[in-house]
């Protein structure tokens, strides 16, 4: 029995002893060939991203929710209801001619309101910012549900003003909305209370609704408490309808800070914009490829690829990419109802994409009114479908699976080198003394020695310390310079004096960065002691590997825009200088323009500063306290070879 139990034991012993010569084996495999993992996976992260918008990776959309039912009801907007949008148009036409104040079109808005019989209010707020004040007047009414207590709520709404149009005023979108105001009392199938808000401005005048419904007023708001409070809001649709007439609806769909409505909502528009208004939906303003006049992206490009369908096909998907990315990387609302996902509000934007024709009133009073019906058939908040998507095309989307990785490939990539310049550091190579002595004989000698002896001497690897210290006190100094230049773009002397203020606090951050610099010169490197640029680097891009990975999940658009701007940087702040030292300008120059040249944009600056401190939109800090001193330390590595 004894032999028995002494068998079984010695095979477990060799069970784990081979599992650890396996994981050794792969540990030093990965280590030698550690530069040829990282090139291939930058190039398969960075390749994933360029093919993101091909059709292979795209599938069709289809609707989650059963209860929805989108386009199953006969509608009843008619004529009568038009001819009622164009008398609200005039006289909100007057208002314009006229330059009323925003608390005129607010006290006329709530009277057309009160006139339906529908209880209704303004209210006045004010947001306190560096670039100035801002201040209006919103006005809202509440149409109780007649069939429910009221403990839910559908928000339609429109701004007076429009960014999405070549006109400035939304002049039909807030028509549309006194003219729905006044269809909809006249049916008791509505299960929730409808609200209707006209929003001051373009995003203020909504958010400021928004909070003070919500009760989430921050400090620099002030603001009147709201007189009618309704439920718990669960969808918002928001109108933009700025020209005379149109052709196509597009659909707007980012929100703050990345985040984006549950897709159900977009899918049942699609179809009840094509089944009962008879309209095609399109993304953003992008006409489809066989409806555009010129492709942009092959405008200069031989004919035959002019010609191409499948060239098309691509040019247009990656339109709707791009597009896709530059709102949702920078956390900027693509419309006001954006603000309503701050407070789990699935919320988008219908745009009338201005034309001579053929649609107006009467096809976007059906599409509202049908799409009012379909959320009306809701019995819990939409949850069933995807709330991490890109969308292609109208009817094609890709999954959070089929391009999440790319970035997260890019992190990976970084993390792995970051991690191997962290063993670097721990060892150095050293070889016997023998091989020393013989290199001091004659020239004949000494090569027959070198042809004899050198294959059987072994290298010795002898651990050394590494100071990890300074290296942590350098990156905390980084990002403690990003917040004081946070702190500074905040000021309302900077956004004043740009870009003269601009100049002069990129000259002040360089003059930080060479006293940095100075400090980690300042600090010995015995043999027995590693570089400190080489733990800085492996510090600067495990770090930066994380926020990638991390930002993937929450916002893809600014993961993906992270991983093309710092993963190449990063990873070769430490390559082999050249030995002419005319090289180290040109290096400093591009890493400081790479992290702080963006002063210089100023009217990027100060949008990205008001979205801050009146949307709450997190691009500017983070892009002062987390992407810029990620920079920073590529460029004290970089400069720290040439000294």
């Amino acid at each position: 029995m004894d032999r028995v139990l002494g068998l079984f034991r010695r095979q477990r012993q060799n069970t784990n002893v081979l599992r650890l010569r396996r994981r050794k084996n792969a540990a030093n495999f990965v280590y030698r060939h550690l530069s040829k993992i990282t090139t291939a996976l930058l190039a398969v992260g960075y390749l994933w991203m360029a093919l993101i918008p091909i059709l292979p990776l795209s599938q069709l959309v289809y609707i989650d929710e059963n209860a929805l039912q989108p386009a199953q009801v006969n509608t009843n907007w008619n004529w009568q209801d038009v001819h009622q949008a164009d008398l609200y148009l005039l006289q909100l036409e007057g208002l314009r001619d006229r330059n009323a104040t925003s608390e005129q079109r607010a006290s006329f808005i709530r009277d057309e309101f009160a006139k339906l019989g529908l209880p209704a209010a303004t209210q006045r707020y004010t947001f306190v910012t560096s670039s100035g004040n801002v201040s209006g007047v919103n006005a809202y009414a509440i149409m109780n549900s007649p069939r429910t207590s009221g403990s839910e709520a559908i928000v339609v709404s429109a701004s007076w003003l429009s960014e999405l149009g070549e006109k400035p005023y939304n002049l039909r979108g807030v028509a549309t909305v006194l003219a729905l105001a006044g269809f909809l009392k006249n049916y008791s199938l509505w299960a929730k209370d409808i609200i209707f808000v006209i929003g001051d401005n373009y995003f203020d005048g909504t958010y400021a609704w928004l909070n003070a419904y919500h009760g989430t007023i921050p400090h620099n708001l002030d603001t009147d408490l709201l007189e009618l409070t309704s439920g718990v809001i669960w969808n918002a649709l928001n109108i933009d309808y700025s020209g005379h007439s149109f052709s196509h609806l597009g659909v707007f769909f980012e929100g703050l800070n990345g985040r984006l409505p549950n897709q159900d909502l977009i899918n049942s528009l699609r179809l009840i914009s094509h089944y009962t208004g008879n309209v095609p939906l399109v993304l953003y303003d992008h006409l489809e490829q066989h409806d555009a006049p010129q492709s942009s992206l092959l405008a200069n490009t031989p004919e035959f690829m002019k010609r191409s369908p499948q060239l098309r096909e691509f040019e247009y998907r990656t339109r709707n990419v791009k597009k896709h990315v530059s709102y949702q990387a920078r956390g900027r609302p693509s419309g006001p109802h954006g603000l309503f996902h701050q407070f789990r509000i699935d919320a988008i934007t219908l745009y009338a994409v201005p034309a001579n024709g053929p649609h107006g009133f009467f096809a976007l009073g059906r599409i509202m009114e049908s799409a009012l019906r379909t959320s009306n058939n809701l019995l819990e908040r939409l949850h069933a479908s995807f709330f991490f998507y890109i969308l292609t095309t109208p009817g094609t989307f890709m999954k959070i699976g089929t391009f999440l990785p790319s970035a997260v490939l890019v992190g990976v990539a970084m993390i792995f080198w970051g991690l191997g310049q962290w063993v670097a550091a721990g060892w150095v190579q050293e070889f016997p003394a023998e091989l020393q002595l013989q290199d001091k004989e004659d020239d004949s000698k000494a090569v027959n020695v070198a042809t004899t002896t050198v294959p059987t001497v072994q290298s010795i690897w002898r651990p050394r310390r590494r100071p990890v210290l300074p290296a942590i006190v350098a990156i905390l100094a980084t990002h403690t310079v990003g917040l004081l230049a946070f702190a500074t773009i905040n000021t309302s002397w900077f956004l004043r004096n740009q870009p003269l203020s601009s100049l002069i606090l990129f000259l002040a951050l360089d003059f930080v960065s060479l006293a940095l610099l100075a400090f980690i010169s300042s600090h010995p490197h015995p043999p027995e002691t590693a570089p400190l640029s080489m733990l800085l680097q492996s510090f600067n891009l495990c770090l930066a590997s994380t926020v990638i990975s991390i930002t993937s999940l929450l916002n893809f658009s600014l993961a993906a825009t992270l991983a093309v701007t710092l993963g190449i940087p990063l990873l070769c702040s430490r390559g082999s200088p050249s030995t002419s030292l005319v090289s180290q300008p040109s290096w400093s120059v591009v890493y400081s323009v790479l992290a702080w040249g963006w002063l210089f944009l100023s009217q990027e600056v100060e949008t990205a500063v008001w979205n801050w401190e009146v949307l709450g939109v997190w691009f500017a800090p983070f892009v002062c306290i987390v992407y810029a001193p990620l920079v920073m330390q590529a460029s004290l590595v970089s400069r720290s070879l040439f000294l």
